[in-house]
């Protein structure tokens, strides 16, 4: 069974940084599983960014939906992010929150079920703007509920604020 913290926060928090810096300090040959689907220039960009900011220890595994079909045992691994995670499986089920986050906690069972160092990068939505559409409000609330499910299972809880680390859960 993996060893999970969850790391979450809002945009530009410091999430993924202090994610990479936890990661770096367990293993000297990390995994980086990416779940991005690029959808523009401008998210291109910030791959690039994320990329330029790993050294040449990381070994990266891109994988928009299907994160336990890789065997990671015995690994230390970095996911960011379950938001974008969730954003590809709740496209491809045309936005039902029902079915997606049936699909996600599935997914998410079936890949903790591996014997790994886990660090786990997501975004806190519902702290934000209150959103403004009804696509956008389902998908804040899938992605609360999933937040919660992996809160859950965790050993370890941060919530990242202006760069600064609160924990809030701590099970070893």
């Amino acid at each position: 069974m993996a060893q999970i913290t969850f790391i979450t926060g809002g945009q530009r928090s410091g999430k993924s940084s202090f994610a990479q810096k936890r990661a770096e300090e367990n293993s000297d040959a990390p995994v980086y599983l990416a779940t991005a689907h690029i959808w523009d220039e401008d998210f291109h960009r910030r791959v690039k960014r994320h990329q330029s900011d790993r050294g040449d220890q990381w070994q990266t595994i891109e994988e928009e939906i299907e994160i336990s079909k890789h065997n990671l045992s015995g690994k230390t691994v970095m996911l960011d992010c379950i938001t974008l995670w969730l954003t590809n499986i709740f496209y491809q089920n045309k936005n039902d929150v029902d079915a997606s986050l049936e699909i996600a906690k599935r997914e998410w069972d079936k890949f903790i079920n591996q014997d790994m160092q886990l660090f786990v990068v997501s975004n806190e939505l519902g702290m934000g703007v209150h959103p403004e559409n009804e696509i956008a409000r389902k998908f804040a609330d899938l992605q609360g509920w999933m937040n919660q499910y992996i809160a859950k299972s965790a050993n370890e809880v941060y919530l990242l604020v202006s760069g600064i680390p609160v924990q809030v859960k701590s099970r070893k």
